[in-house]
């Protein structure tokens, strides 16, 4: 009888306590392994646009948009998987996602134009945006105690560890194969997480009626709110802001579609992202470590590859070697962070880990036009040992004491935050490098005139040894001597523009971290301190 009234096997849902630790682990891992993929696809084309340009017949400005679509598309259907999630269940989402991010995966390697890659790339940003959030929901559905604070640290590990990677293992591939196994490497682990996660997740179970009264506006409302705000934030610096008829539209299409989103959630009574999670104090404040930390995050990944390869002339291998180190010593840090976090309370950690984060990117400020990769060693250290204990103790403050019902919409927001963050600071950091780099040019070069004795002397002998070389004559020999005095001008004044960016968040790290005292203490280790196998 009992057999006749308990569901099959194949369709049961399995609670946490039902399975092994080894299980859970094991399942957990394999879903990592999506999530680190689609993370590392965010910035495994940054040291290569240059190369993939040249495959695809496109120019700089018209490459970007490799990096832009996947953005994009990524950043509209992260708040969406919350949903997404119940409707699909999380098991079949994930899965759905896994094969499509695959599937684009080898479409962008087989892209033939610049307009077939952007396309595949937003079918790639789109799917595998999806599966970032579910990690966070399952590691708190899995684990308990401290055994949660050890997944989340696991998670956080990953989200930082894995665009930070991205350039350098990028530059590695494409300067020993070519630009089209950036996409190829997918290939593997997305078949293998395709076939696994079917076969072993059963948190949840599909419920297509919320199809019927779904908040179909809130998502248009979503879709362009966010897609206008990413493209605004990618290609503002590009096209110098508002003075950009597109630029302009697109603003205004977001600010519209942001207030009326904001008030279509509040007051739809099934809202696609339940902005009600955001009275929790914890999860508000958690939402804004989030958001400065991928400001930290992406904008340094942003600006060291850009200094190495315009200042210093590296190519894409050589600047994935020289940032390798901020991977390394966030792979040492998490044994460390996981011994902290059972002694001391989290907040703590998170204050230390911004402290920390304040340190390694004020000592990029004294950079100059010689550093390399020695010189970078010392600041990328103390980063990347300080991304660790700024991620991974936010995701358990900020999701520890929220209800499973609000935990998966609250999670994509929560990824969000992240991902938006990254996106302003790296557009602030790309109006510094333009505007900065103008006026600093200026004031070097108010001082390089007729009355600088400095300035003359090096003319002279520049163009003494140009024409003694040459064989021309001294008129060509000083016009050379200019172009080269101008050279060595730019150079400079583009140093200490990456100083200005680098010293603005510094400050904007270092006034956050005043602010963690301000989060309630979460009690990770509370319910199963231990649980036995």
């Amino acid at each position: 009888m009992k057999a006749e009234i308990l569901p099959k096997k194949k369709d049961r849902i399995e609670t946490a306590e039902e399975l092994s630790i080894p299980r859970r682990v094991f399942i957990f891992s394999i879903m990592c392994i999506g999530f680190f993929i689609a993370m590392l696809d965010i910035q495994i084309v940054s040291a290569s646009l240059k190369d993939i340009g040249g495959g695809l017949s496109a120019g700089p400005d018209e490459t970007a948009w490799v990096q832009t679509s996947y953005l994009i598309a990524e950043i509209i259907v992260i708040p969406l998987s919350g949903w997404l999630s119940r409707v699909l269940s999380t098991r079949w989402l994930f899965c759905f996602s896994a094969i499509g991010f695959t599937a684009a995966s080898l479409l962008c390697g087989m892209a033939w134009d610049l307009r077939s890659m952007i396309i595949f790339r937003a079918m790639q940003g789109f799917l595998g945006g999806s599966m970032i959030p579910t990690v966070f929901t399952t590691a708190f559905f899995y684990f308990k105690g401290h055994l949660r604070v050890i997944a989340a640290a696991v998670v956080g590990a990953l989200a930082s560890l894995a665009p930070t990677m991205g350039p350098t293992l990028g530059g590695w591939i494409t300067d020993h194969y070519s630009w089209h196994w950036l996409f190829f490497v997918n290939l593997v682990p997305g078949i293998v997480v395709s076939v696994l996660v079917p076969i072993m997740v059963r948190i949840d179970k599909v419920d297509f009626s919320l199809l019927r009264g779904a908040d179909y506006i809130g998502m248009a409302l979503m879709a362009a709110f966010l897609g206008c705000l990413e493209y605004t934030l990618e290609e503002g610096p590009r096209w110098n802001w508002f003075q950009d008829r597109t630029i302009l539209t697109t603003a205004w299409i977001c600010g519209l579609s942001a207030v009326a989103f904001v008030w279509r959630e509040l007051t739809f009574g099934n809202p696609v992202v339940d902005l009600r999670a955001l009275k929790n104090r914890n999860f508000a404040l958690g939402c804004l470590f989030s958001f400065v930390g991928g400001i930290g995050i992406f904008s340094t990944i942003f600006l060291t590859p850009m200094f190495l390869g315009h200042v210093r002339g590296y190519s894409a291998l050589q600047i994935g070697e020289s940032i390798f180190s901020t991977g390394v010593f966030q792979l040492l840090a998490i044994p460390i962070y996981v011994w902290c976090a059972k002694r001391y309370e989290l907040r703590w950690l998170l204050m230390f880990g911004f402290a920390c984060f304040t340190v390694g990117i004020w000592e990029f400020t004294p950079i100059t036009h010689d550093w390399g990769w020695k010189e970078l060693l010392i600041p990328q250290a103390i980063r990347g040992f300080a991304q660790q204990f700024t991620v991974a103790p936010v995701v358990t403050l900020t999701l520890g004491e929220l209800s499973p019902l609000l935990l998966r919409s609250a999670s994509g927001l929560f990824n969000l935050t992240r991902n938006l963050g990254g996106a302003i600071g790296i557009a602030i950091c790309g109006t510094l490098l333009n505007d900065r780099a103008n006026l600093h040019f200026y004031r070097l070069a108010e001082h390089m005139n007729g009355a600088n004795s400095q300035a003359n002397l090096a003319v002279e002998k520049i163009g003494t040894r140009f024409a003694s070389y040459s064989g021309g004559d001294i008129v060509h020999g000083h016009a050379f001597a200019i172009k080269k005095l101008w050279g060595l001008a730019w150079r400079e004044a583009q140093v200490q523009t990456f100083s200005d960016a680098f010293l603005v968040i510094a400050l904007c790290m270092g006034i956050t971290t005043l602010l963690v005292p301000l989060l309630r203490k979460v009690v990770a280790q509370a319910g199963a301190v231990s649980e036995s196998h």
